[in-house]
């Protein structure tokens, strides 16, 4: 049953897709070409509209038995008026983030929350009054990394893909039935734009589809891992590996630089590859392949012992500094301070 269900929202995704794009045109719903931006002509974007109804279909007609399922459909429509009226009117970063607080705090009451973790070697961790926060500042944060990564064409709706996926084969050897469902819906809506969206793209998903994907990701990596152990915790960080990364140096970048949070800049990772002389398709392929090895390791992560989980980790720290040294992600006007920071050690 979930296979026909990522099934039906693929084929709907497809068929709404090119139907969302003429509205687009029409309302002037478009992405005007700048110099920080890479595409060289007026583009429709909307697109994560056509995700959004594909995924809602499916959901409406499927439906996953929950208690989870309204809060999610109702957050998620939040997220997607959020959306819509930034890519028509370009709403302030702190109304979108308005939008953002809002949808969280739905899917809170409703229940998704991580209230504690257990410790690997007995006892457990409980959160209290910070679960709250906790799972807000997760919702808001993988949904804030979604959109960041979001430069290329296919970029977002890849990485997503791959998330998705991840997510939902692991929720299947859980028995999950609720994050399978809706993580395969996802999956399948996304996969149908994405035919559109791949390069040359003929769509954007504009803020509309990388504020839902990164929120439905946000929750659905929670209800698949919540209230585990400390080292399952994890694994969702590891699957999201990329657009964290590359979120947490663009924070320690335009702090270091003094600029707003919210501020754009053309030095994401993407932006990195470009300059390092790989083609539009080629680094979209790239950060792909990376999107992929970080999903693996989750998943070796996730069955290993203790030992394994310790070395799969520190292969991942390296392969992210190894990305860092060749890419110059990070920048060479605070190289010092992270070089600094890496090399400290404290006093005896």
């Amino acid at each position: 049953m979930e296979y026909q269900a990522l099934l039906f929202c693929f084929i709907l995704s497809i068929v709404i897709t090119p139907l969302v794009k003429k509205i687009a045109i029409k309302i002037g719903a478009t992405d005007q070409p700048n110099d920080r931006k890479v595409h060289k002509i007026m583009m429709p974007r909307l697109g994560g509209l056509a995700i959004f109804i594909s995924f809602a279909g499916g959901f409406l007609i499927f439906f996953p038995e929950s208690s989870y399922a309204w809060p999610v459909l109702v957050g998620a429509t939040i997220i997607i008026i959020t959306g819509v009226l930034d890519d028509l009117r370009e709403l302030s970063a702190k109304v979108k983030l308005g939008g953002q607080l809002v949808a969280a705090v739905i899917v809170v009451i409703g229940g998704v929350q991580v209230e504690f973790i257990n410790l690997p070697f007995g006892g457990e961790i409980q959160f209290g009054y910070f679960s709250i926060p906790i799972t807000i500042l997760w919702i808001v944060g993988i949904t804030n990394a979604i959109n960041l990564i979001d430069g290329l064409d296919g970029l977002a709706a890849g990485v997503s893909a791959i998330a998705l996926l991840t997510i939902s084969g692991m929720a299947i050897t859980m028995g999950n039935v609720f994050v399978v469902f809706a993580g395969l819906m996802m999956l399948g809506s996304t996969l149908g734009f994405l035919i559109y969206n791949f390069y040359p793209a003929k769509i954007f998903m504009g803020d509309t589809g990388a504020l839902f994907l990164g929120f439905m990701i946000s929750v659905l990596s929670l209800l698949g891992f919540k209230n585990v152990t400390l080292f399952s915790f994890i694994i969702p960080v590891i699957i999201l590996g990329v657009p964290i990364s590359d979120t947490i140096f663009a924070i320690v970048r335009r702090m270091v630089n003094r600029k707003p949070l919210s501020a754009p800049d053309k030095s994401h990772l993407h932006h990195c590859l470009i300059n390092l002389g790989y083609t539009h398709p080629e680094t979209v392929l790239v950060i792909y392949a990376m999107s992929a090895l970080f999903s693996l390791a989750a998943v070796i992560f996730s069955q290993a012992t203790l030992f394994g989980a310790v070395i799969v980790l520190s292969v991942l720290l390296f392969l992210v500094e190894l990305v860092v040294e060749m890419t110059g992600l990070v920048g060479q006007n605070y190289r010092p301070i992270l070089n600094l920071i890496r090399d400290y050690k404290p006093r005896r």
